[in-house]
């Protein structure tokens, strides 16, 4: 199964993550299938970069978003 997650490449306390799809049970920082976007937590606004459509793909693909990337999608698609 795929999921489309978060992958941490940030330093120590300054987290900065690709929004990536991978299979399910691949480690957090591991190999990927296909980068969609990055998420920086660390500036204000928070700054979300993401190719919706890429993400739509690979939803009608059958990858499943996590809790945290679904929320951010919805954060950018208003």
């Amino acid at each position: 199964m795929l999921k489309i997650k978060l992958s941490r490449i940030g330093k120590k306390n300054q987290p900065f993550y690709r929004i990536i799809v991978a299979e399910a049970r691949s480690k957090r920082d591991g190999k990927y299938i296909d980068l969609l976007g990055t998420y920086n937590p660390v500036v204000t606004p928070k700054e979300i970069k993401l190719d919706t459509k890429k993400y739509d793909e690979w939803v009608n693909k059958g990858a499943q978003a996590t809790p945290t990337v679904a929320h951010l999608y919805k954060t950018i698609s208003k």
